[in-house]
């Protein structure tokens, strides 16, 4: 017999959000929908969308190694002799020769024990958070923090706790919560904001979670190639290697691939290695990946002066937006945001500058709080000061004709 619904509940079609979900629809419709955008080619700084050229401003190609020919020689010599990919987790057949050495050099980048590579910069925060965050424990974090440490926090089993951006007070106001109870605590927070392009304050947050005897591990994604003196990061640039427990880094910004990994103590990788659902339950990271990594790994520390252009042109781009009378917030970064405000504003400006002749990202809440819609650029160190000084033009110009300046 089949069973009948309970007369005194109405059934609910599950898809039904999805049918009454309108908003992609009616910015298609308003020719403002700015997500998605198929590229056609791509040169690193010059990329081709519907058969036109564009001056990519959206990438986090930070050091122009995405199209440099030693890396992509020796991702096809590598998959010649490894195959196009490991099908298989880590914890089975998936751990090759390469993906140790590469966890090794990237230990000795950021000065830890050990490395741990996992297959996206997502699941590195995942697994190192969800593993290490138990029952009763807490996980402290700021307010703007990347989607994957929030996602991360949600994954744990102990509480979340936030404070406001880059505020020092207010994250002792949060710790003292946990003072007096017995769990573990780890405050992880961003090396360098993603949409803002500003700077963790290490300098104080560090001290502070150590006072409360906090575990400390910072986001390096957008900052390792870029900021400290080899390029390991926002904890190398403060002096603060030695006291930050875990470094979380990504390859799919100055390293020109994809894939993560999580630096520190040897036993405490070793433990996140046996328990990350996110590494044990994944594929591993492809041979033509890691292979990639490696050898922008290795450029990134023969070639210096890769970072310096990298910074010239940051300021050169920087200056130049501030100049038109753009607001960038506190950005101090290679991420120069432009801040717009109301979401359709922010829509009308991308598109206004993407017709022109610049590809930007529109970053819109949950990304950014209500009302503080941006448009995020990014420059990398393979921008000639031809093709930026170009791109300001197109910026002035669009400004002026949407109303921003």
């Amino acid at each position: 017999m089949t069973a009948k619904p309970h007369p005194a509940v109405a059934p609910v079609d599950l898809f039904q959000k999805c049918y009454a979900y309108k908003r992609v629809e009616e910015a298609k419709a308003a020719g403002l929908y700015p997500y998605f955008i198929p590229i056609e080619g791509s040169e690193g700084t010059v990329v081709t969308i519907g058969g036109e050229q564009k001056i990519m401003l959206g990438s986090n190609n930070y050091l122009g190694l995405t199209h440099d020919p030693r890396v992509m020689a020796r991702a096809e010599e590598v998959t010649r002799h490894y195959g196009t990919g490991c099908t298989g987790s880590r914890f089975l057949n998936g751990t090759l020769d390469l993906h140790e050495k590469l966890e090794r050099d990237l230990a000795d980048l950021v000065r830890k024990e050990a490395a741990l590579v996992f297959s996206t910069g997502y699941f590195a925060n995942l697994g190192a958070i969800s593993s290490l965050v138990g029952r009763n424990d807490y996980v402290i974090i700021d307010k703007l923090d990347h989607a994957s440490i929030v996602d991360g926090c949600r994954m744990a089993v102990g509480e979340t706790l936030r404070f406001r951006h880059n505020d020092v007070a207010d994250l002792e106001r949060v710790l003292l919560k946990a003072a007096h109870k017995p769990c573990g605590k780890l405050v992880v927070v961003d090396g360098i904001f993603s949409m803002e392009g500003d700077l963790s304050r290490l300098p104080e947050i560090v001290p502070m979670a150590k006072r409360y005897g906090a575990r400390m591990m910072v986001d390096e994604a957008h900052s390792l190639g870029v900021m400290g003196p080899t390029g390991a990061g926002a904890a190398e640039h403060f002096g603060l290697s030695a006291e930050v427990d875990l470094l979380m880094g990504t390859f799919s910004k100055s390293f020109a691939s994809i894939g993560g990994f999580i630096a520190g103590e040897a036993r405490v990788v070793s433990y996140i290695k046996h328990n990350a659902r996110a590494l044990m339950f994944s594929a591993a990271l492809p041979p033509y990946a890691v292979a990639t990594v490696q050898t922008c790994l290795d450029i990134l520390k023969a070639e210096p002066e890769r970072r310096e252009r990298l910074w010239r042109n940051a300021e050169l781009m920087k200056n130049g937006i501030q100049s038109l009378g753009f607001n960038t917030g506190p950005c101090e970064s290679p991420v120069i945001p432009v801040i717009v405000g109301p979401i359709e504003g922010t829509f009308v400006f991308w598109k206004e500058l993407l017709e022109r002749g610049v590809f930007t990202n529109p970053v819109v809440p949950p990304a950014v709080p209500e009302n503080s819609c941006l448009i995020r650029t990014s420059v990398m160190a393979s921008h000639t000061e031809e093709l930026l000084a170009r791109a300001l033009e197109i910026f002035k110009a669009a400004g002026k004709k949407v109303g921003l300046i």
